[in-house]
């Protein structure tokens, strides 16, 4: 007969206080971080849209003062000599019980691996410390909620058209809409067409999730029609037009289209949830091609997407046996950026010193990070995750790529004979360098990828700018390619605030001497910028000259960035959409910003 081990009994009276006391700093965070999202709605009924992306940066920050605040507790409350190895365990088991009726157990113990990590130093902890794994299922939690992830409507019963009217009004917000009969009708017809030629069973239905997910200026319905055993993905924007009216602007059903609103390059959205696990299982369904952890960091839970990224990062490293090596590409001055082939992110670490004309530190280039990290990057600029003291296996790096590590970053590399410690590094989803692809598409005499690559180049610069935000080191190596075909900027170290530039004409030379002259003869500012010099180093190319004029030679003008400068500092915030623009119901409203949407 099997012998059954059970655990002894739990008798550590502080092991039970600090797990409570971890589990109410938890709560806390989670208390807060739903009343920002419920917030939210507010926002978005008032128009109020820099309060808004305020509130969106805010809440960012809120899980780290969360840790913090819990850390300092324990500190002051215990000492150190009382937190023996028999402690931690029973802590975690304590914990454990603690989650059984949680609504949001696997944040729980995210946040309490944090706060271990920050007390304990990485080479004393044990993983029977922490939670390596989960332990408590999220699989039925949906169930025990006070309100549902999602509603469910039986159009069989009332007709498509009153169950997507009722669908719309149940979220009850606070604004009048322009014509909601208008706008229901032909988010009518476009389900009529994404449910194509099937029979619809009598039993079909429409699920909505119970929360808008709001972003920006825009607000999000997204469901899905379920058909016998066939699902059907639809996001329906809901927006207000010039007259403060609301309107629904579209209906997104391809699977792109949802894929990029919801894409690793766009900010977080604000969402009201209960039971989280329950979006991202219902997301899922929608996108099962989007790792769990990008969804749990779209939807704003971003040290949970970074614990199921590093799982999924072992996980995948366990599984295959490719070298770590130098990612292909122009080398740069600030990073030395390598990558698993096998393994679709890159690796970012920042150099130890950066040669001329590079003028910068290590701190001001973690804060470009953390400015990117709390913007809206309105599709254009990629998400980083960022962490300390990551362990590689030492066998795993090609002989290049440790060369190069102990030359340019000595300082953050610890090594021994089974692993190499890297102290601080990025991680970023992997792309095509914008210079390799325009390369490759003109080797392979692809002009209308040459002409895509420089159009979307242009929408890129031109969607940052409506975001406050100027990318310095425009060269194309310093844009990506998405799988999308999107192009997106990835390097930050010389990003800056549009309203912090100042975009100038190059004065006429008075002399023959002046205008002879190889250095500017003129006094130029530490934030001065000359965009008719842009051609001077992005337009040698025949052909990407040609296409770049055709669609954006206002860039090469002062006059453009002067007046988009100007609109900013006048409080306009623009709108710049997440879906092309031929798909949108009513071309009117909202105003639209003089930018080409891809």
């Amino acid at each position: 007969m099997t012998q059954i081990a059970f655990p002894k009994l739990l008798s550590s009276q502080i092991a039970f206080d600090i797990a409570r006391t971890i589990r109410d700093g938890f709560d806390k965070h989670y208390r807060l971080f739903r009343a920002t999202s419920q917030q939210a709605k507010h926002y978005f009924e008032q128009g109020a849209w820099a309060a808004a992306q305020q509130a969106a940066r805010d809440r960012i920050d809120f899980y780290d003062k969360r840790v913090q605040e819990c850390v300092q507790m324990l500190e002051d409350e215990y000492e150190e000599a009382e937190l023996t190895d028999e402690v931690w365990r029973e802590l975690k088991l304590h914990y454990i019980g603690m989650l059984t009726d949680h609504k949001q157990p696997e944040l729980a113990e995210t946040f309490f691996n944090s706060v271990c990590c920050n007390i304990l130093h990485r080479t004393y902890f044990h993983n029977d410390f922490i939670f390596v794994r989960p332990v408590v299922s999220t699989e039925y939690i949906e169930t025990a909620g006070q309100s549902p992830t999602y509603r469910v409507y039986y159009p069989g019963k009332d007709g498509l058209r009153a169950t997507l009217r009722r669908s719309v009004t149940h979220f009850q917000l606070d604004c009048a809409f322009a014509n909601l009969e208008r706008d229901v009708i032909q988010v009518e017809s476009r389900l009529h067409q994404l449910f194509g030629g099937d029979r619809l069973e009598p039993n079909h239905q429409i699920q909505v999730l119970t929360s808008l997910f709001y972003r920006n200026k825009g607000a999000y319905l997204v469901g899905k029609g379920i058909n016998g055993n066939r699902e059907y993905p639809f996001v329906v924007p809901i927006l207000h037009n010039r007259h403060g009216k609301l309107v629904l602007d579209t209906v997104l059903c391809e699977h792109e289209q949802i894929a990029i609103l919801f894409s690793f390059t766009r900010a977080y959205f604000l969402v009201d949830m209960e039971v989280p696990s329950g979006y991202v299982q219902f997301l899922r369904s929608l996108l099962p091609r989007k790792p769990r952890s990008e969804i749990y960091t779209i939807l704003g839970l971003q040290k949970q997407g970074k614990t199921l990224f590093y799982r999924d990062y072992l996980q995948h490293l366990k599984h295959s046996s490719d070298n770590f090596e130098i990612a292909p590409g122009i080398r740069g001055l600030v990073m030395l950026v390598f990558a698993l082939p096998s393994f679709p992110y890159v690796f970012k670490v920042i150099k130890d010193f950066f040669p001329p004309p590079k003028e910068t530190t290590r701190a001001q280039i973690k804060e470009k990070y953390l400015l990117v990290k709390h913007h809206d990057r309105v599709g254009r600029l990629a998400d980083t995750l960022e962490y300390s003291n990551v362990a590689f296996p030492r066998a795993r790096f090609s002989a290049e790529l440790l060369t190069e590590l102990h030359h340019f970053a000595p300082s953050l590399v610890e090594e021994d004979d089974e692993q190499i410690i890297i102290h601080h590094l990025y991680i970023e989803r992997r792309m095509v360098p914008l210079n390799m692809w325009l390369s490759n598409a003109e080797k392979e005499g692809r002009e209308d990828l040459v002409e895509h690559g420089i159009v979307e180049y242009g929408n890129a610069i031109k969607e940052l700018v409506a975001a406050n935000i100027f990318p310095g080191d425009m060269l194309y190596k310093n844009f990506g390619v998405t799988r999308h075909q999107r192009v997106v900027f990835y390097d930050y170290d010389e990003i800056e605030y549009i309203t912090d530039c100042q975009f100038r004409v190059i004065p006429e030379a008075r002399t023959e001497e002046e205008e002879m002259s190889a250095e500017a003869w003129y006094p130029i500012g530490k934030h001065d910028v000359f965009p008719e010099q842009f051609g001077t180093f992005l337009l040698g190319n025949p052909r990407i000259r040609r296409y770049f004029l055709q669609h954006h030679a206002d860039l090469l003008t002062a006059a453009y960035w002067q007046a988009r400068k100007q609109r900013i500092l006048d409080g306009h915030i623009e709108d710049v959409f997440p879906y092309p623009q031929h798909i949108r119901f009513c071309h009117s409203s909202p105003h639209l910003p003089e930018i080409h949407h891809a």
